[in-house]
């Protein structure tokens, strides 16, 4: 059976589940084991919890986090460059893009850690190349599958973890997740899992189809089978009892972080979610579109960690960000600017030591038009790993890269 099962696969008509997609890796697993209860590297909290928000398009790092104070951004940036008026001022001449508020509030309550300069050698400005590298964390491309998927591999070879450890909101499996053994399941929505299991006929078939006889391999499947579908019938059914206290901003990020809110409520056994949001790649009339993103952003993780506050989950959820690549230290004759390179990363939650890490923008420095990085990706990965969620990042990595010290656990 194909490990690299999302929604798609699944969802269908009645007579094409019938025909064959009855027992996905992810499926079958669930007899395996209960919750992950112990940690495989460092001891740490069992029960943390890591987000991983994907800003795809490339997002334009010295918009993000402006170096204000810096004439050289003023000469490069002559109608997008942000002024100490304007910015949300920080500290050592840098701010916030004007549009991120509400990510400024946990900035100040600590809880907001910025990582200037991130990147790769030998960058590249390819979307699906550069998307690759960071999903992969292989930038010569020699590790197979996923730094998140290979760490839940270690994780289930150690102790077998159940199937909806990790979660993806992805029509299609992020590259990310992807693994040898562990199968993580994906839905766009959680309208799907509805769907899935929701449907009394089809989920009678489904049960009816596992039938009895045969090997006792295949009976052990079947009972596998059986055990997922009551565990995704509870899973929805705890769904339907939590309803999300915070306003989130109608846009992928406040929908996306509302259904983590919900998982998290409903769902004690997941660890690690995975979604996306696009729109970055602002090669022309940048100024509009980059600040309704940002408010967006920075709208909803407010919105986000508040709720994890009410739910008494705070001290438990690290939300990370990410995105392929920056963008050119310039802007173009269209009013946007072009593929770049090193980029600013976010670590965000309660249990992050708030502030600014990384090299700051340094515009005399420029490599081929491009913000040289000065922070390996890897690093904050291996920060993740290591001091979060407990895992072997030299394992995941094929390599050792030195954790930044972000983090209060």
């Amino acid at each position: 059976m194909d490990k690299q099962f999302s929604r798609r696969d699944f969802l269908g008509s009645t007579a094409k589940i019938a025909i064959g997609l009855v027992a996905p890796t992810w499926l079958s697993a669930i007899a395996k084991a209960d919750v992950l209860r112990a940690s495989v590297g460092r001891k740490l909290d069992p029960d943390a919890i890591l987000v991983v928000l994907q800003l795809s398009g490339g997002n334009d790092g010295l918009n993000t986090v402006v170096p204000y104070a810096d004439s050289r951004y003023h000469q490069l940036r002559p109608t997008l460059g942000f002024t100490e008026d304007s910015a949300l001022v920080l500290a050592e001449g840098l701010g916030l893009h004007p549009e991120m508020g509400s990510l400024k509030t946990l900035y100040k309550e600590g809880k907001v850690a910025i990582i200037n300069g991130v990147g790769y050698p030998r960058p590249n400005r390819s979307h699906f190349k550069s998307m690759e590298i960071w999903q992969s964390a292989s930038p010569d491309t020699s590790l197979k599958h996923g730094w998140l998927g290979r760490h839940l591999d270690v994780l289930d070879k150690r102790s077998h973890l159940n199937p909806v450890f990790a979660l993806g909101l992805s029509t299609d499996k992020p590259r990310a997740l992807q693994a040898d053994d562990y199968s993580v399941p994906c839905f766009a929505s959680l309208a799907d899992i509805q769907n899935m299991v929701g449907d009394p006929d089809a989920e009678r078939m489904l049960r009816m189809i596992q039938g009895e006889g045969g090997s006792e391999g295949e009976a052990v499947v079947r009972a596998a089978n059986r055990s997922a579908l009551d565990a995704m019938v509870l899973l929805r059914d705890k769904l339907k009892g939590f309803a999300p206290k915070q306003s989130y901003p109608d846009n992928a990020f406040g929908n996306g972080f509302k259904q983590i809110s919900q998982i998290i409520a409903a769902s004690p056994q997941t660890r690690v979610l995975y979604f996306s949001a696009g729109g970055f790649d602002t090669h022309a009339r940048q100024a509009d579109q980059h600040g309704r993103l940002m408010k967006g952003f920075s709208d909803a993780v407010l919105a986000f960690q508040r709720e994890m506050e009410e739910l008494g989950k705070a001290d438990k959820v690290v939300v990370l960000v990410f995105s392929e690549f920056g963008r050119r230290s310039y802007e173009n004759a269209s009013g946007g600017t072009d593929h770049g390179a090193a980029g600013p990363m976010f670590l965000i939650g309660k249990q992050v030591k708030g502030g600014l890490y990384g090299p700051k923008p340094d515009l005399s420095k420029l490599v081929d038009g491009d913000i040289p990085f000065g922070v390996d990706f890897r690093q904050v990965y291996a920060t993740a790993l290591d001091q979060w969620m407990g895992g072997e990042s030299e394992r995941v990595l094929g390599a050792k890269f030195a954790p930044l010290e972000v983090l209060r656990a």
